[in-house]
């Protein structure tokens, strides 16, 4: 049985970024994921931004997270070789209860010290955005709010952490985790580990987890999301765009994404039997709801549709012979510790993303502190990018990707066609990758049977 100082359970952005900054000391890390690669739950369904950080509440460790992050991410992205495009925002309003709202976040927004926030008037809010509708009360201008393709950011990330040391096991879902004098065993689908010490960044089971060992004290309660792509020839907006509700109301938005696409989402709805499926009720509302604030958006661009968990903490309580929640879902990140060696990222929703190389740092000075563990000199934040070799075979059309950038994603760990496409962006196109699945799934044969 092989021993580790830490193990990080679950493979999603907040795992792989845990992963990476442990590297940054003298440790031994393994880190688990259940599923056959990593950033394919949460990670892999979301709005892809990089918040600015006027939506959470002043004094806040949320708020102050995503300051941070946000200013770090272009430093970030440039040490992991991932695109970054920071286009900024606009959170349009419409009503005078929008308007009431979207003050209350400018003046959260001047205290959390977001960087050149602005309150434009309606009319110097068509002026940068001609496609929003008409009628525009008033907006809030952040130009820090970014986009990034949340996959590779998790990939390059776990990437770096296995080039530093980091073991990364895949299709091992924890399955038992037993106390010991020094630490845990945890029981795996792969083999059995010992460790001394375990953070639980495992997403939506996060709370499932925890309580293998401990009592119930923080659970899960999450709901869906349905988002739609429309294609890179699809007319888009400079930046990204909020729609802000009345009081209350989730409101809609538009993203611009680094592969030239427009997302809109999400919806906010019960989450459906299989958690990560579209409805049609979910996409008949998105469509309904984006139409009234950008009313010429071209429909028959749209290329595909998919669903997200959002995975709400409440705290709960032993009532009637079940535990259940005691009060509204929380607002601020959740980081349980009921033990000095185990911590739990619980419920660590939007701004995830933009947060997690922060929560990533967190876990990994809590980790080396309670394990006395030096820096490691020989440390390196660079994760060199795919190369994409010139003239070479063409097998995704739609986004020009070779066949050398394919096996190339292949030796770095893809195993699937959705792995290949999480590393690549092929099938992602206007066909949806109905011309070069096949020959995906060829390269993949043939790579697992030794040929490349």
């Amino acid at each position: 049985m092989k021993r580790f100082d830490v193990a990080i359970i679950g493979g999603g952005i907040l795992g792989c970024f845990a992963a990476r900054n442990l590297m940054r000391y003298r440790l031994s890390v393994v880190l688990l994921e259940a599923k056959e690669d990593v950033c394919t739950g949460i990670t892999r369904a979301n709005a892809a931004i990089v918040y600015p950080g006027y939506d959470n509440r002043p004094g806040s460790r949320k708020a102050a997270m995503t300051v941070q992050g946000n200013a770090a991410f272009t430093k970030l992205c440039e040490e992991l070789n991932v695109h970054f495009s920071r286009c900024g925002s606009l959170m349009l309003s419409y009503s005078q209860q929008a308007d009431q709202a979207l003050e209350c976040k400018y003046q959260a927004g001047l205290s959390n010290q977001v960087p050149g926030l602005t309150l434009l008037s309606g009319e110097e809010a068509r002026e940068r955005e001609p496609m929003a509708a008409p009628g525009i009360s008033k907006a809030l201008y952040a130009p820090s709010t970014g986009t990034v393709n949340p996959w590779q950011l998790g990939i390059a990330a776990c990437e770096n952490a296995r080039c530093q040391g980091c073991e990364v096991w895949l299709s091992a879902p924890v399955k038992r985790i037993l106390p010991e004098k020094t630490g845990y065993i945890l029981q795996t689908d792969r083999e059995e580990l010992a460790c001394s010490m375990v953070l639980n960044c495992a997403g939506a089971a996060a709370d499932w987890i925890q309580e293998l060992v401990f009592p119930p004290s923080v659970r899960l309660f999450p709901d869906g999301a349905d988002f739609l792509i429309l294609d890179s020839m699809a007319k888009k907006p400079a930046h990204i765009l909020f729609h802000q509700g009345n009081q209350g109301s989730k409101g809609m938005t538009a993203v611009p994404t680094v592969e030239g696409t427009l997302l809109l989402g999400p919806t906010r709805r019960p989450l459906a039997k299989s958690p990560y499926a579209t409805t049609l009720e979910g996409l008949a509302a998105l469509r309904e709801d984006v139409s009234k604030f950008l009313p010429d958006i071209q429909w028959d661009r749209v290329i595909r549709s998919f669903a997200g968990v959002r995975p709400n903490p409440h705290r709960v309580v032993f009532r009637d012979g079940a535990y259940v929640p005691d009060g509204k879902s929380l607002g601020d990140f959740v980081i349980e510790q009921p033990a000095p060696n185990f911590i739990s990222l619980m419920g660590i929703k939007t701004p995830g993303i933009t947060c997690a190389d922060g929560l990533g740092a967190m876990l990994a000075r809590k980790a080396a502190e309670y394990l006395h563990a030096k820096e490691n000199p020989d440390f390196s934040s660079i994760r060199p990018g795919i190369s994409k070799p010139e003239g070479k075979e063409i097998v995704c059309l739609c986004q020009q990707i070779t066949k050398e950038e394919i096996l190339g994603a292949i030796r770095r760990g893809a195993v699937t066609v959705d792995g290949v496409k999480r590393r690549l962006g092929t099938g992602m196109g206007r066909c949806q990758g109905s011309r070069c699945s096949y020959a995906i799934e060829k390269l993949l044969e043939e790579s697992t049977h030794g040929t490349h």
